[in-house]
């Protein structure tokens, strides 16, 4: 760990909205893709999407909204520059996810393969807001709230509700189409468990 004299200059605001451009974009193609397939996702964004599924709604919108209720738990815990950031990235999201499309289409996707590259791209478009003091708000948000008042650990809050969320899928989607969004998800989480190490980077 660096010394009070080496840690590195916090990052100025033009160094945070690149990095949530990136991000934004990145986690929004990567959305494209896995729609295009007809796969899901964990946490929010796989509830928004298995709710514009079920519901032809737009999934921007959607995952604006089921987004809303989770901003008043991350101002709590982390104050309001931290939901300032959240909120920035979770319209960014909302708004690209429902403009890419208008630009490109994927027409000989591999599942598998597609799985995979949507848990790479979102992975490190991910990394790219957390490092930047941001997030995508909702379960995680959630999560570290209830640990702090309860002491139940956010990770396992995560892993039922994903539990949950696939289980469901089981009844919404083709079985082949479930286990290759399982696919992708095992990939975004190992993406963030390897590289998301505070013990080995400094994020400010």
């Amino acid at each position: 760990m660096p010394t009070d004299a080496q840690k590195p200059e916090k990052h100025t605001w033009f160094e945070d909205l690149q990095a949530y451009l990136f991000g934004t974009s990145m986690c929004a193609f990567a959305l494209v893709m896995l729609r295009s397939l007809g796969l899901i996702t964990g946490q929010m964004a796989g509830l928004a999407v298995l709710i514009s599924y079920v519901t032809d709604l737009p999934f921007g919108w959607v995952f604006f909204a089921v987004n809303l209720p989770f901003y008043w738990f991350g101002y709590k815990r982390m104050g309001k520059v931290f939901v300032g950031k959240t909120f920035i990235n979770v319209a960014l999201i909302s708004v690209l996810s429902e403009w890419f499309p208008t630009m490109v289409s994927f027409e000989g996707l591999t599942p598998w393969f597609g799985a995979v590259m949507v848990g790479f791209m979102t992975g490190a478009g991910l990394m790219a807001i957390f490092r930047h003091g941001g997030s995508l708000g909702g379960l995680g948000i959630l999560a570290l709230y209830l640990q702090d008042a309860t002491g139940f650990k956010a990770g396992y809050v995560q892993l039922a509700f994903d539990a949950c969320l696939f289980a469901v899928a089981f009844f919404v989607l083709p079985l082949p189409l479930v286990l290759y969004s399982l696919l992708g998800a095992i990939v975004v989480n190992l993406v963030i468990a390897i590289n998301h190490r505070r013990d080995r980077y400094i994020a400010m």
